[in-house]
């Protein structure tokens, strides 16, 4: 059972930076992948950005975080992180740590998931 923890989140004023962080425990050396996930205030849930282990591994990061985000991941492959500059109000939201199976080049299917950590960005 993989479990994983987030840490990082707050409340920053729009333009502000946060970085986010995640720790996985029982990793299953089959999960190809990890990833940024998060809920907004309205309830959607959305996709921020992919990691797909590996030398054809492939990043994949949400239009609307592109340019401000960077996930980056430690070579031991059970932690990864999430930069977040110039953050804006809608990026407000619940944020989740995933862990899962990849195909090729990127990221297939999340089959595990942490608790979440809050981002709050005010005007």
């Amino acid at each position: 059972q993989v479990q994983l923890v987030e840490y990082g989140g707050g409340s920053v004023q729009a333009g502000g930076s946060l970085r986010l962080g995640c720790l996985a425990s029982g990793y299953d050396q089959l999960d190809h992948c990890m990833g940024w996930w998060r809920r907004t205030p309205g309830g959607e849930r959305e996709v921020v950005a992919t990691v797909r282990h590996g030398a054809r591994g492939k990043i994949v990061y949400a239009d609307s975080v592109k340019g401000r985000f960077t996930i980056s991941q430690a070579n031991a492959r059970n932690s990864v992180s999430l930069e977040m500059n110039r953050l804006k109000p809608e990026d407000t939201a619940l944020y989740y740590c995933a862990s899962g199976r990849g195909g090729r080049n990127y990221c297939l299917e999340f089959t595990s998931w942490g608790q979440g950590t809050q981002v709050t960005v005010s005007s």
